[in-house]
């Protein structure tokens, strides 16, 4: 479940019962017992499953594997419960994780030696014993325990919950089409001279639908590769209007805004579509120029911007490229007024500062020349969003439960990063999700989640509430008497709120932050082999 670990292993415990196995005993493998999972499915009623998981044990003890196999063989014997022990996958360390409650060192010996206690919990529900609505099974025939004896008689059904599909009935070969080619190619992750090749093998052992052609991976490019080239590292599409009329989309530029961003590996730009009807479509792409305002320039020049005219959304970095301003911990970082950033003693107490009228390079911060209009800058929900919980998280106390809970909710994330209050999209729903966490916070640090959670629903999103601009200032006030620092996000939240589009939803970046997971293959398939 974690990089952290449990504190015992999952297979120090049996998969039917639960019950700590000793060091010294014997054990016995789920995985190639086969008359042991037969048995298993015909008392319970149940298949074994989970065995590819790595939370669940894959062991059973002596005693559970010699009554099972004793009940199927027709001898006198019989489990203690009928239901077995139940395994889900947990959720924390702390209060769902089975592995880390149970203490096998408490164990001694002797009669008023105490024994060790096996929770019931959501992750691991213990079993249920034989009572008059749940009656000790009957065994099968003997017939029917003999012809089960090996592993290739075990039906589709057997073994459902350990994700096997044998196909017992219907041994006939299949041979793939293009479409299963495609999608295995896809999977494999294979570059296009390794796809003819693989394609090519199979096709020469006569593995392959007739159908299916060697060069179809060779040419899959060509459809579209017209309309781009590549020039000084940047890959581009030098006839945006001639792609959409390739696509079959009509072309209108007040319909999409134009996403720029970068990851650690590549500058892309993408074109997304207002309401997110389309998906979001690439117009260029680097994996040599880094972000910055001479390569940002570079790519809205390619792109014949001041052709088209569009809205431009990306995070806070990209913004400050766009305007010309000066990047870092600078006094004016907003590119809509002139809000002193290092006055802290006036940042909750003022909200109306000087608008910037002007972008004079060399004052109030600005480097540069201004790439697009200010007006054509849109606002950024996503990474507003992002801010606003870094700094909630950044203000707790690192002693608290409440930091701790999250530690504990995020197992895989880094001490650093918890601290830093660096989570992601689905990281915060899973937050707003959880019951416990907003009771192990203070009265105050209550009040600024619960503003930041109504924010979050009721103006960032899809919808917006009647009473957003409520919602917005108890949240700024609920965060200062909380002490969280007032970021360049809460301030455009605090100061100007009439610049964000009515519908956050239809006009936020997160779909091209998505974009960013799914190209994020095709970089490491092509571009880093280079």
């Amino acid at each position: 479940m974690a990089s952290r670990g449990c504190k015992y292993p999952a297979d120090a415990f049996c998969y039917v019962c639960g019950y700590f196995i000793k060091t010294r005993a014997n054990k016995y493998s789920l995985k190639t017992g086969f008359k042991m999972c037969e048995a298993y499915n015909a008392y319970f009623g149940m298949p074994v499953g989970d065995q590819d998981k790595s939370w669940a044990p894959h062991f059973a003890c002596e005693n559970c594997k010699r009554t099972l196999e004793g009940w199927y063989r027709g001898e006198k014997r019989a489990m203690k419960f009928a239901v077995p022990r139940v395994w889900r996958e947990p959720t924390d360390h702390s209060s769902n994780c089975f592995f880390c409650m149970v203490d096998p060192s408490k164990r001694r010996t002797g009669k008023k030696a105490s024994q060790i206690m096996y929770p019931d919990i959501p992750s691991s529900m213990a079993p249920v014993p034989h009572s008059s609505d749940r009656p000790v099974p009957t065994p099968p025939e003997k017939e029917q325990v003999s012809s089960c004896e090996s592993p290739d008689s075990m039906s589709v059904e057997d073994n459902e919950g350990e994700g096997f599909n044998l196909l017992a009935d219907n041994k006939n070969p299949y041979y793939p089409n293009q479409k299963d080619m495609n999608d295995l190619i896809r999977d494999l992750g294979l570059t296009k001279s390794d796809a003819e090749l693989l394609t090519s093998r199979l096709m020469q052992w006569n593995l392959l639908d007739p159908s299916v052609k060697v060069t179809c991976q060779r040419k899959r490019h060509e459809l579209f590769s017209n309309f781009f080239i590549s020039e000084d590292g940047l890959c581009f599409c030098h006839d945006v209007t001639g792609l959409f009329e390739e696509i079959g989309i009509d072309f209108e530029p007040k319909e999409w805004r134009l996403f720029i961003d970068s990851s650690c590996k590549s500058l892309k730009a993408v074109l997304l579509h207002n309401g997110n009807k389309y998906p979001s479509l690439p117009l260029a792409h680097s994996v040599s120029l880094k972000e910055n305002y001479d390569n940002v320039k570079k790519v809205l020049n390619a792109l014949k911007y001041e052709q088209y005219g569009w809205e431009v959304i990306g995070d806070f970095k990209i913004v400050t490229f766009l305007m010309g301003l000066q990047g870092g911990y600078t006094k004016f970082p907003c590119f809509l007024c002139l809000w002193d950033s290092r006055n802290d003693s006036a940042h909750y107490s003022k909200r109306e500062w000087p608008q910037r009228i002007e972008f004079t390079v060399g004052r109030n911060n600005v480097k540069w020349e201004p790439l697009v209009d200010p007006e054509k800058v849109l606002m950024p929900p996503l990474h507003i969003k992002l801010g606003l919980i870094k700094q909630f998280v950044k203000a707790l106390d690192k002693n608290s439960s409440a930091f701790k809970y999250l530690q504990d909710l995020f197992p895989k994330l880094s001490e650093a990063k918890v601290t830093a209050g660096i989570f992601v999209g689905p990281q915060i729903k899973k937050i707003f999700e959880s019951e416990e966490f907003p009771k192990k916070l203070t009265r105050v640090e209550k009040a600024a989640w619960m503003s930041f959670m109504s924010v979050v629903q009721g103006f960032l999103g899809n919808h917006k509430a009647a009473n957003y601009v409520e919602l917005v200032e108890s949240l700024v006030e609920n965060y200062g008497k909380m002490g969280c620092r007032m970021s360049l996000k809460l301030h455009i939240l605090d100061a100007h709120l009439d610049k964000f589009k009515e519908n956050m939803g239809a006009y936020s970046e997160e779909q091209g932050e998505r974009f960013h997971q799914n190209i994020m293959e095709f970089e490491r398939r092509f571009f880093l082999k280079q």
